[in-house]
């Protein structure tokens, strides 16, 4: 294991020992979902900067993967959708931060009369060779753990998860991005990283990541401003703006023409006819709006025509239209 990694894990065996609450900061409201009570020190150990938890990829009891169990915070709210025994399973590296995650999840037992401990098992093991069978799980997701690793590891990280995931599973993720240029003296600094800060990718580079591992369909559901790293507190010349970001990529056959990747644009159709067909499956009935995926939005724009809108990038899709 290389030594940013070994950096890493002592972090988060301190932040395990000792709730470090400033560590990240969720840039998601928690959950408020009825008969749910959060114990305190799972939110105070929230080590993530989005929510990985929506619940319309939690339907039919999922079996779900949650890497890097934190507090214990999003593992039991997945257990809330999959109510059977080991229906969410959680992977950390760091045992301390099982322990913590296991007592914690004893606390939420006792507040929660729905909940029972073995909703969840905990398993020791590392993002890069995951301790799970092939095609085993409906839902993957981590939380502020995979923009820590260099290009080499995401790609076994990612490699790992569709491994695991069933035909038509969702990977879901939050993590850093940043569109500023990355200083190399802070990307290379260990501590930093492992902070969760200097390993931030571009969100083309990290989509192009995760379509890269084989997933056909990704969907950008949110990005919101994360942190600054200014010179006057970080070894930095310009100030480098992070964003948070929260993604679901779908273990969808990729389409010979390249992945659908959907970062919140929509089609309106407002000619004379009722309807506009490109006769390639995207029919846009007269001032009906329709989602779109970024290539569609593109071959729709192409056409010339002054009568379809294109909407900008929000980076906010929760499902329905069309690719």
């Amino acid at each position: 294991m290389s030594n940013y990694l070994d950096t890493t894990m002592d972090v988060y065996k301190k932040a395990a020992l000792q709730p470090d609450v400033g560590l990240c900061c969720t840039t998601t409201p928690i959950w408020q979902l009825p008969e749910l009570t959060i114990p305190k020190i799972m939110q105070e150990m929230n080590y993530g900067c989005g929510s990985t938890v929506h619940p319309r990829d939690l339907v039919n009891n999922p079996r779900i993967l949650y890497v890097g169990v934190g507090g214990g915070m999003e593992v039991l709210q997945f257990a809330y959708f999959s109510r059977q025994n080991s229906g969410v399973i959680g992977v950390d590296v760091v045992d301390e931060m099982l322990e913590a995650c296991d007592q914690n999840l004893k606390l939420a037992q006792e507040a929660n009369s729905w909940f029972k401990r073995d909703f969840v098992t905990l398993k020791k093991g590392n993002a890069l060779a995951l301790p799970l069978e092939d095609s085993s799980v409906d839902v993957a997701a981590q939380n502020c753990l995979f923009n820590i690793f260099t290009k080499e590891d995401l790609k076994k990280a990612l490699a790992e998860m569709y491994r695991v995931l069933r035909p038509h599973g969702r990977l879901v993720l939050s993590d850093p991005i940043t569109e500023s240029p990355m200083p190399e003296n802070l990307r290379n600094d260990e501590r930093l990283r492992a902070l969760c800060l200097s390993g931030s990718l571009s969100m083309a580079e990290y989509l192009h990541m995760i379509t890269a591992a084989g997933f056909g369909t990704i969907e950008v559901r949110a990005k919101r401003p994360y942190r600054i790293l200014a010179p006057n507190q970080y070894d930095t010349q310009e100030i480098i703006h992070l964003d948070s970001i929260e993604v679901c990529a779908i273990k969808d056959p990729m389409p010979s023409d390249g992945p659908c990747i959907f970062t919140g644009k929509t089609a309106i159709f407002y000619g004379k006819e009722d309807y506009f067909d490109d006769h390639k499956g995207h029919v846009l009935l007269n001032n009906q709006p329709l989602a779109v995926c970024d290539k569609t939005a593109s071959a729709l724009a192409s056409l010339g025509r002054n009568d379809i809108y294109i909407s900008p990038s929000t980076f906010f899709y929760d499902g329905g239209g069309c690719c």
